[in-house]
């Protein structure tokens, strides 16, 4: 079976809200997007390839998908994530969507506990949510996720959406990598205990 990785940018404390671009998501007010940017460097780069290598699918929200269908499509030849983005299967879940229209792009609706876990079952390599914070939440209460990659920056933002929110169900978790960059960014990798 496939493996369901949710993989998060956080604040220190536990926002996921834009990280991207000023204006990726204001909603509820939120002002402070793009806030990830100056935290990148040749190690978060790195593990970051490595983790697309074992991925050949991004299961995606329909803002996430909507986000990432207007930008990677018309990034250089020479970007070195564009290739990969636009190469995955992804895989929208959606309400409204009837057809998604970037390459290599299929809708879920309906029952999307159902198709997610028929979806897992296909073959292939690991599964990859990014960003996408009201699907991490339906993942979390059905259990479907077999792994976190959590990328905690040095800053605390005050508000916006959060992985974890407020009604999340305890859940323990097992530490199975931690990486630091140059830049104080924790990569840490958490797998459910279910002992």
């Amino acid at each position: 079976m496939r493996k369901l990785i949710v993989s998060t940018f956080l604040s220190l404390d536990g926002v996921m809200q834009a990280p991207g671009l000023p204006d990726e998501d204001t909603s509820g007010g939120f002002d402070q997007g793009g806030w990830q940017i100056d935290y990148f460097d040749e190690v978060f780069g790195e593990t970051l390839m490595q983790g697309f290598a074992a991925t050949d699918a991004l299961l995606l929200g329909r803002k996430t998908y909507d986000i990432f269908a207007a930008f990677w499509p018309v990034q250089p030849d020479d970007d070195p994530i564009a290739p990969t983005m636009n190469g995955f299967d992804k895989f929208v879940v959606t309400r409204t969507l009837d057809e998604a229209e970037w390459v290599n792009s299929e809708v879920i609706k309906g029952d999307v506990v159902a198709e997610i876990k028929k979806l897992k079952e296909r073959p292939g390599k690991d599964i990859r949510v990014i960003g996408s914070g009201d699907l991490s939440q339906t993942l979390i209460e059905n259990d479907l996720v077999d792994e976190y990659q959590l990328v905690v920056h040095p800053l605390v933002l005050g508000s916006g959406k959060r992985l974890f929110r407020d009604g999340t169900a305890s859940t323990k978790l097992r530490l199975v990598d931690s990486k630091p960059t140059t830049k104080g960014v924790l990569i840490l990798t958490y797998v459910p205990d279910h002992s």
